[in-house]
């Protein structure tokens, strides 16, 4: 028997609500879009929502173009006020999951968001969590707030998990174009998911319960930080042997089964690999387990950014010069190359231990003008700085932190004293590669 949100969802009258309008969230809206629903997009930041309202992006993969389109079709709106959630029938939730100074949870986003939904909660709403998070989030956290108003799940209103699966600046795979994991509540909730994202994903695979979705996305994540802990550790190992850890890996991914390449880098970024271990960890520990490849994986890749610095003073020592009062070009804050997204950048810790070890310190970025403010870092007022020869001949060294595709790497080895290379990017640099050292 089909119900009334059901058919609203067949016949595309269903209104989809997003909440956070963020990197996952604008990708979403297009994805609804694009397949004639109407949309709804909630955050906190007016900044945010004037500018949206304006038809003005401020994310890179997600142009004005576009946002002025949903806002002619008249298939999109966004607002601050969170009291007309109950106008949506479908609330998917795209806030933010950071760790705590002690590399704990900080579920406060979802918990305030849950809190804002129950406060409109109307029968025949869906909410489906997107947000990265811990299995048992869905139903430890969220069920008790939205049944706090005597709603049953599953008869009155429908809840589900399906982890977001967002890489930003992949040109081949968009939000629509990722297979979708979904794990429902109860049958009901599951099956109303499922109907949902199938109008707008390519392919949604369905699981047994919210802990099971959940649970995936830790898993594709941890997996990741394992694999590049591991050649991380070997990075250093390699340095000191003075083996090119890049050329070991490119030869190794010619063998054609039971390999895949996972890279170094100065630490990791992104809003989900640099965390998702530590909320596995955390978990295990509220089940009086350890996970220590986990946990080894988190320190190898956490101490990174400072082996980096080591490796910068090293070489600079070997020129007789100090650290102190070098002066130091940082390429790219970004978390990663051509994208415009600094959530979780190594570039950052990098930054921190730059300025706390008393350098002249300035960046490049050509996706970041600006430097953000970030969370846990104390980011100086600072613009990206013009790559001209002069500039690039005053430095000390020039740091690549982020590979961006925009840089010119023969001319910046060219007018450079000296370039550290954290990403093998200078790796087709032929002339003056006596400038180039790696970290």
């Amino acid at each position: 028997m089909t119900n009334h949100l059901e058919q609203a969802i067949k016949d595309k009258t269903a209104i989809i609500g997003i909440i956070g309008l963020g990197y996952v969230g604008l990708p979403l809206i297009d994805a609804f879009v694009n397949t004639g629903f109407k949309t709804m997009g909630f955050d906190v930041d007016q900044k945010k929502v004037d500018q949206l309202q304006a038809g003005q992006s401020y994310i890179q993969h997600i142009p004005s173009k576009t946002v002025t389109s949903w806002l002619e079709k008249k298939q999109f709106e966004a607002t601050t006020d969170l009291s007309r959630m109950k106008e949506a029938d479908a609330l998917l939730i795209c806030v933010p999951t950071p760790l705590t100074s002690s590399r704990d949870p900080d579920l406060t986003y979802v918990e305030k968001t849950t809190e804002a939904i129950a406060e409109t909660l109307r029968p025949g709403q869906l909410v489906v969590l997107e947000s990265t998070t811990y299995p048992t989030t869905t139903r430890d956290v969220m069920l008790p707030i939205l049944n706090s108003k005597s709603l049953t799940v599953g008869e009155d209103y429908y809840l589900a998990y399906s982890p977001e699966r967002e890489d930003p600046g992949n040109p081949d795979f968009s939000a629509a174009g990722i297979p979708k994991v979904v794990g429902g509540m109860d049958e009901n909730s599951l099956r109303i998911a499922v109907a949902l994202y199938e109008h707008a994903v390519v392919n949604v695979i369905s699981v047994t319960s919210p802990e099971v979705a959940e649970a995936c996305k830790i898993l594709e994540n941890t997996y990741r930080a394992v694999n590049i802990a591991m050649v991380n550790e070997l990075k250093t190992l390699f340095d000191r042997m003075g083996i090119d850890v890049w050329e070991v890996i490119d030869a190794a991914k010619t063998k054609p089964f039971g390999f895949q390449a996972f890279y170094p880098g100065p630490g990791l970024g992104g809003h989900c690999i640099p965390i998702d271990p530590f909320y596995l960890s955390w978990l295990a520990r509220k089940e009086g387990l350890t996970t220590r490849f986990i946990e080894l994986a988190g320190e190898v890749n956490t101490r990174m950014p400072r082996y980096v610095i080591d490796r910068l003073a090293e070489f600079l020592n070997q020129q007789a010069k100090p650290l102190k009062g070098s002066k130091i070009c940082m390429l790219g804050v970004a978390y990663k190359k051509d994208v415009d997204d600094p959530r979780e950048s190594p570039s950052f810790h990098l930054m921190d231990l730059l300025l706390e070890r008393g350098v002249d310190f300035t960046y490049n970025d050509p996706h970041i003008p600006k430097l953000p403010k970030m969370r846990h870092h104390n980011v100086p007022a600072m613009e990206s700085q013009e790559l001209t020869k002069e500039y690039l001949a005053q430095q000390d060294c020039v740091l690549i932190a982020t590979d961006h595709s925009a840089y010119d790497y023969n001319f910046i080895v060219e007018h450079s004293n000296m370039v550290l290379d954290t990403r093998n990017a200078t790796k087709d640099v032929k002339q003056g590669r006596e400038k180039i050292f790696k970290a």
